[in-house]
C-alpha cells in the first residue's frame, strides 16, 4: 500500500507539472515562454535599434537611451507592478528593420519597439500594441539655409539625401522629378553630408529627424512635408511588436501605454528625447482602423 501511494504521489505531481508546461505555453501562442511569463520570471529582452539617436541608441558606456527605450523599459515595468511582480532585468537586443518579424517569431525578443510601423503586410506576422505616437515623412535641412520651407523647394536642382531603396526619397522624387537623389547606406552619413554642404536636404520619418536634430543641436531644422491638397505625405503609425496571438500579452502593452500617455509620461519622453513635437502625434492604443 506504502508503494501505491508514492506511485500515485509521483503521478499526480508529474500530472501537475504537465498542466503549469502547457498553461506557459499557451500564453506565448508559440512554445517560448511568452512576453507576461518572463516578466514574471524576472528577465526579459527587449528589442530596439542600436544607431538611431533620440529613439534607440546604444552609448559608449554599453547604456542605452531613446524614446523607444523609454517606450518598452515603461511597458514591461508597468506590467511587472500591475500583477504585483519585481520589476524585470532587461537584456537589450538589436533589432534591424529586417530582421524584426523573425526575431520576434523565433522569441529572441519579447518585444520590439524600435520605430516599428503598422502596417496590413507585418500584422500577419505579428501582434501590435500601439499605435503609441504617428508620425510623418519630413526635411531636414540646415539651419541656416533658409532657402528651403517646403518640399517643394527641392523642385529646382536640390540634392534629396535618404538611405539606399528609401521609399520616401523615392516618393518626392516621383512628385517633384526635379529633384536629385543622393543615396547613402546610413542616415548618419546623410547626416554627415548635410552638416558639410554635399546634400541640402534629408527625408524620412519626422522622429528620426528630430532625433538627428537633437544630438547636432543649432545645426538642423525639420521642414514637415505636404501634399498639394495639404495632406501629410505619409502616416506613420508606431507600435510594439509582440508574439502573432498573444493576446494577453497585446492587451497588457496597451493597457501600459494607455497609463503612460494619461500621466503625460509619453509626451515627457518625446520632448525629452527629439527636443520636438513637430511631425509627432500621440497615438490611440488599441486603435488599428487605420490599417488597410
Amino acid at each position: 500500500m506504502s508503494l501505491n501511494r508514492t506511485f500515485a504521489t509521483i503521478s499526480t505531481a508529474l500530472i501537475a507539472a504537465t498542466a503549469l508546461v502547457a498553461c506557459g505555453s499557451d500564453s506565448s501562442a508559440g512554445g517560448d515562454a511568452g512576453l507576461l511569463a518572463n516578466i514574471e520570471s524576472g528577465n526579459v529582452t527587449l528589442g530596439t535599434k542600436y544607431d538611431q539617436p533620440g529613439l534607440g541608441l546604444r552609448n559608449a558606456d554599453g547604456s542605452m537611451s531613446g524614446l523607444d527605450v523609454d517606450v518598452a523599459t515603461y511597458i514591461v515595468n508597468h506590467i511587472a507592478e500591475e500583477n504585483g511582480w519585481a520589476a524585470p532585468t532587461i537584456t537589450w537586443r538589436e533589432t534591424p528593420s529586417a530582421q524584426r518579424e523573425t526575431l520576434i517569431q523565433n522569441g529572441e525578443v519579447d518585444l520590439i519597439a524600435a520605430t516599428y510601423s503598422i502596417n496590413k503586410s507585418r500584422s500577419e506576422s505579428v501582434n501590435f500594441g500601439g499605435p503609441y505616437l504617428l508620425t510623418h515623412q519630413a526635411l531636414l535641412v540646415r539651419a541656416d539655409d533658409s532657402s528651403i520651407n517646403t518640399v517643394e523647394d527641392l523642385d529646382n536642382g536640390r540634392i534629396l539625401c535618404s538611405v539606399s531603396g528609401s521609399t520616401p526619397a523615392q516618393k518626392v522624387k516621383d512628385a517633384l522629378p526635379g529633384v536629385q537623389l543622393q543615396e547613402y547606406d546610413t542616415y548618419s552619413s546623410c547626416v554627415e553630408a548635410l552638416l558639410q554642404g554635399n546634400v541640402d536636404a534629408l527625408t524620412t520619418d519626422a522622429t528620426i529627424l528630430n532625433g538627428y536634430a537633437q544630438q547636432n543641436a543649432g545645426n538642423f531644422r525639420l521642414v514637415e512635408m505636404f501634399q498639394p491638397d495639404g495632406s501629410a505625405y505619409t502616416n506613420e503609425y508606431y507600435g510594439v511588436g509582440v508574439k502573432k496571438d498573444d493576446t494577453a500579452a497585446t492587451d497588457a502593452v496597451n493597457k501600459a501605454l494607455e497609463a503612460m500617455i494619461a500621466s503625460g509620461e509619453l509626451e515627457s519622453a518625446i520632448n525629452s528625447n527629439l527636443g520636438s513635437t513637430d511631425g509627432i502625434t500621440v497615438g490611440t492604443p488599441g486603435d488599428l482602423s487605420f490599417i488597410e
